[in-house]
């Protein structure tokens, strides 16, 4: 295979701890398959045939022991574990697995549910010789109400602004909003080359990459860039433009060893980014030109070249809120040609369940129940007159008669008691919900739970 597969599967998953608190994020059930499943479905279906996964021992653990957690591939999963409290970011665990990189590589976040034809990124990476290329989508407005988080203000995210030129391929400036205090300045180095730059907003960064070998290495001799979407995708766009000459690393010692070691790795990226001999021989004798409007050889000469396919239409969902996890369990089954009733549930005849509802392995649903617009996990009972609707319920759930489930999110091994209306709620792991209760808007987790401030 010209490109080894690596999948970041190690992420805490900030953004929705309420979730992640007892279950890693890399194994929370989107459509009764755990999370990590949809990225390695992904590169299987292309034709990998061995990915090298970076997670958790924790996850490492719990995918070995626990039965639903099987993830039904048939890759080589080459498991490699980083240590949890070391904090590490997704470029020091490139740096970690520097020994095992061979050829150049393929990049995907576990968070990543997408229908992306692959070969679109691949292609631009393999025919433009690239030192990056990557993937992104229109951002998503999610429609459906988070549980417990009605009426609270939604935190504004920051935009990316992303500048393309005209064939909206090759990527020639990144920079987020909260790092423009002085507003948007181009370089003119740029605008020189590409006098005509579109700038994106309103884009999601699919968290999948293509890059060089040669970058790898790079990071090895430059251990201040920790994160390959905060730091590294950012520098190699902004260096496509610098002088060899001019270049400064970002700095995270002051002495003067560090900063000629950093101006070295600095020529490295750029020298080590050179085309082959060959390559470079047919295009100067040949007419092909990635550009228009002026007499300069193609890529202005340049060796370090990034580039971005816009996913214009289909499914790419980041699953890292809790919004974004609601919407992927809602669209996710249409990535699979699973039957919605698994062949070991045992659901009664006098019971209704949507078109739209998924019934997993091992449950039992009872007489005189309906289930729409939701998920039932492995091994969950579901007794008499309970009605679930718009709901996500995890494995091993008990709900007891006479029920009502709306727009819920219940967590493994609840327990929902006779007769309680839960509505858009969020109920943790193992939690027990009185009988009768009425409950609205909340997040009910135990006290273990709670973050100290």
């Amino acid at each position: 295979m010209e490109l080894q597969a690596v999948l970041m599967a190690a992420g805490g998953g900030s953004r929705m701890m309420d979730l992640t608190y007892n279950t890693p994020k890399p194994l929370l059930p989107v459509g009764n398959k755990p999370l990590i499943w949809y990225p390695l479905n992904l590169l299987e279906r292309v034709g990998f045939e061995e990915v090298i996964v970076i997670t958790t021992k924790e996850v490492q653990k719990m995918l070995s022991t626990d039965p639903k957690l099987k993830l039904d591939v048939k890759m080589k999963l080459d498991v490699v574990c980083i240590q949890e409290e070391a904090d590490m970011g997704t470029a020091d665990a490139l740096r970690h697995i520097q020994q095992k990189i061979k050829t150049d590589i393929l990049v995907v976040s576990c968070d990543l549910i997408t229908d992306v034809a692959l070969h679109e990124v691949v292609d631009l990476f393999r025919a433009h010789n690239a030192t990056l290329a990557m993937l992104m989508s229109k951002t998503h407005e999610f429609t459906e109400t988070v549980p417990g988080q009605k009426g609270k203000k939604k935190a504004g995210e920051q935009r990316d602004f992303v500048g393309v030129d005209g064939t909206g391929k090759r990527l020639l400036f990144m920079a987020n909003e909260a790092d423009l205090e002085e507003g948007l300045v181009v370089r003119k180095s740029i605008m020189r080359k590409h006098p005509r730059m579109h700038i994106k907003t309103g884009l999601l960064d699919a968290h999948l990459y293509c890059l060089k070998r040669s970058v790898v290495d790079f990071l090895v001799d430059n251990k201040s860039i920790s994160s390959i979407r905060g730091e590294l995708v950012p520098y190699l766009v902004r260096k496509q433009f610098s002088k060899t000459s001019q270049s400064q690393m970002p700095k995270d010692d002051s002495n003067q060893d560090q900063k000629k070691k950093d101006r070295n790795a600095n020529l490295d990226i750029l020298t080590s980014s050179k085309d082959d001999s060959l390559l470079q021989l047919a295009r100067e004798r040949s007419c092909w030109n990635d550009h228009h409007g002026d007499m300069s050889e193609a890529y202005h000469g340049g060796k370090l070249r990034c580039y971005v396919h816009l996913m214009e239409e289909g499914m790419c969902y980041r699953v890292n809120t809790l919004a974004a996890y609601i919407e992927a369990n809602r669209m996710a089954p249409k990535l699979f040609d699973d039957p919605p009733v698994h062949s070991s549930a045992v659901v009664s005849e006098r019971s209704q369940v949507g078109a739209d509802s998924i019934i997993g392995a091992s449950c039992q649903i009872s007489d005189k129940t309906s289930i729409k617009r939701s998920t039932i996990g492995a091994s969950t009972t579901v007794k008499e007159k309970v009605k679930i609707t718009n709901s996500i319920i995890m494995n091993g759930v008990t709900i007891e008669e006479g029920c009502n489930i709306q727009g819920s999110v219940i967590c493994s091994n609840a327990l929902i008691g006779r007769g309680a209306d839960i509505k858009y709620c969020l109920v943790g792991n193992s939690q027990r919900i009185e009988p009768e209760a009425e409950r609205t808007n909340e997040v009910i987790v135990g006290t273990d739970q709670l973050m100290e401030i």
